[in-house]
């Protein structure tokens, strides 16, 4: 599974001594064809990697900032064909792209059938937030078939028996979520992120990207320091929410792009 157009960005940013900034954005988000739009701003402005929501009317993880653009996707009904599309665009960017979804989604459209449909799309693999281990005989199956990365999420409150035996089943990444709760922009990384990531470390050497409160360049910077991976998410959406036109918004998403590959590149 190290083959990978996601594990290949991994290793050639370890040989450069650098992390890889991903950026999140929901399918449909702020339309289809504008979600597009939004993914070439964050390439232009120098995101290594792009993580592509499935909006879900359940988010267990996502805070209101991300709850709000899901929501808006979804009543414009974004479809599972869609979301696919979207990756396709995406990874013709010539960018390594990988879908976030709950683990409802995969079992609607087919576990096998998603796993192959985001393999002819270019992905190079799945984050499922609320999948556990024990519960992914299926998905290992579909996703080894594939030839994609398997992407478990852990938290600071993953024991210390647990940890070894999630991060064993990842393959692309490791997502540690630097906070108990949701996603959401934050004024500080959480003290718990360095400390989960050396705990990771321990474990496995696939790589581990920090997501859950990055948003400005100081923190990026932090996180890369110690994290292989940056993940940033609700800082973008928030510029397009907040934007008074489409242009401003994707100028304003360029920008924080650059600014934060500059905290990344440091």
């Amino acid at each position: 599974m190290n083959s990978t157009p996601l594990a290949q960005l991994f290793a050639k940013l370890k040989l450069e001594n650098r992390a890889a900034l991903i950026g999140y954005v929901p399918a449909g988000f702020p339309s289809k064809a504008g979600c597009i739009e939004v993914i070439k701003a964050m390439v232009d402005g120098g995101v290594d990697a792009i993580e592509i929501g499935f909006p879900y009317s359940d988010p267990v993880m996502d805070g209101p900032i991300i709850q709000a653009a899901a929501d808006q996707s979804l009543k414009a009904g974004t479809s599972a064909s869609d979301v696919f599309e979207t990756l396709a665009a995406t990874t013709a960017l010539g960018v390594p792209a990988v879908v976030m979804t709950y683990w409802n989604p995969i079992e609607k459209y087919g576990v096998a059938k998603f796993a192959q449909s985001l393999k002819a799309a270019g992905g190079s693999g799945v984050v499922t937030p609320d999948l556990t281990i024990e519960e992914s005989a299926a998905w290992a199956n579909a996703a080894n078939s594939a030839a994609i990365n398997r992407i478990y999420v852990v938290a600071p409150s993953t024991s210390p028996d647990r940890l070894p035996k999630v991060t064993a089943q990842c393959s692309g990444f490791v997502y540690a979520a630097s906070l108990m709760g949701v996603t959401g922009t934050r004024t500080a990384v959480a003290s718990g992120a360095k400390s989960l990531v050396q705990r990771i470390r321990e474990t496995t050497s696939t790589p581990v990207a920090v997501g859950l409160g990055v948003s400005t360049q100081e923190q990026a910077h932090e996180v890369a320091s110690y994290a292989d991976g940056v993940i940033v998410g609700s800082a973008f959406i928030r510029l397009i929410q907040e934007a008074p036109s489409a242009e401003v918004g994707l100028q304003k998403v360029r920008e924080l792009a650059a600014a934060l590959a500059l905290g990344v590149h440091r």
